[in-house]
């Protein structure tokens, strides 16, 4: 029997509907699991033998309903090789004395329909056992614009114990997920970015000692370390030095501050903040120092530095026992950007108040 032939057109629809119900069998089979916004964390940062630790699962988001699994992870002094404390699975964790001389991280899995991530905190300071010994009280903090050629600043943190203490800063480099981290060969409070930085992040070890032994406590890594400006190029070029800021009466401007996260959900979680300076005609600023603090004081504060070749400083600051987790409320916080030298009430100087919100988980 001969066969009518089909129109054109239904024979095109029916194609496209084949290649659709292929891509929706194959292309789009693989799902996507919960993305965490910010780290979980664990308190109090003080940890002894018999303390209770809580741990915070963090923020995540997802497009589906999200289950949480917790574990507690017993971690060397630098917060690897960790592993499974038995079952600690709950949000709250008793300290051992298997723990001493150890960090302790809480691990979140998140599961949104069979599709599971997982995000650790930071690790806590070593655990020690004997009286007198330096007890880690509040962590290292790294300062500076995570920039190829910019310099970082790192504190020694805040300890207890017999006096007089030593520290020993060592610096590190860090895969992204901050996984593994490797001994750079350099210490002290201050280290300049090289070119081998660029795509790691860096933290900061300190150990500190006294008669009655010693123990270490761990810096939050700084963001991904940049490439530094190639220079050139069109569309406005790099930023202009502070130096040459002025001439005709510009000032310098804050002019974006971010904050990350936004809102602050826990007081355990450190804060990130991104400064861009310009000057009054629109043009980035290079060398710019800026100041920042929140008002009244709720957090630590950072020492000044220097914006860099985008203009920009970055700093991580700590929430303190103060530090108002509420609905509806924002914290505020002022910003000074100023060029080293200049007199503090004249000058080329530019002000501005922001603020971060803050909510209860």
């Amino acid at each position: 029997m001969k066969r009518t032939p089909r129109p054109a057109a239904l024979v095109f629809i029916g194609a496209i509907a084949a290649l659709l119900v292929a891509s929706g069998a194959t292309g789009n089979s693989k799902a996507v699991g919960p993305e965490n916004k910010t780290p979980p964390s664990v308190s109090p940062y003080l940890v002894k033998v018999g303390s209770k630790l809580t741990g915070d699962k963090g923020l995540w988001q997802s497009t589906k309903d999200i289950t949480y699994s917790y574990t507690w992870l017993r971690c060397n002094v630098d917060g690897e090789n960790c592993s499974k404390i038995s079952g600690a699975t709950e949000t709250t964790y008793k300290v051992a004395q298997a723990d001493v001389a150890h960090t302790i991280r809480f691990q979140v899995t998140a599961d949104n329909d069979g599709a599971t991530s997982t995000a650790k905190s930071n690790p806590t300071a070593q655990i020690v056992d004997k009286a007198g010994a330096p007890q880690a009280t509040a962590p290292p903090v790294i300062t500076g614009t995570p920039t190829v050629g910019q310099q970082l600043n790192a504190t020694n943190g805040s300890w207890n114990g017999t006096k007089p203490i030593t520290y020993v800063i060592t610096w590190e480099r860090c895969n992204t997920a901050v996984t593994e981290c490797t001994d750079i060969g350099h210490s002290g409070p201050s280290y300049r970015l090289v070119n081998g930085d660029a795509g790691h992040r860096m933290r900061v070890q300190v150990t500190a000692s006294n008669s009655d032994g010693k123990s270490s406590a761990t810096s939050v890594p700084t963001t991904l370390v940049q490439p530094q400006s190639s220079g050139g190029g069109g569309g406005g070029g790099n930023a202009i030095d502070v130096k040459d800021v002025g001439p005709a009466g510009e000032r310098l401007v804050v002019d974006k501050v971010t904050f990350n996260p936004n809102p602050v959900t826990s007081k355990n979680v450190p804060i990130n903040v991104t400064i861009t300076v310009k000057d009054t005609n629109g043009k980035l600023v290079k060398g710019a120092l800026v100041f920042f603090r929140s008002t009244p004081v709720v957090a630590s504060i950072p020492t000044d530095a220097p914006t860099g070749a985008d203009g920009i400083v970055r700093y991580t600051i700590h929430p303190e026992g103060d530090f108002p987790i509420k609905n509806n409320y924002s914290v505020q916080f002022f910003v000074k950007a100023y060029r080293q030298g200049d007199p503090t009430l004249a000058g080329i100087s530019g002000t501005r108040l922001v603020q971060v919100a803050t909510h209860k988980p």
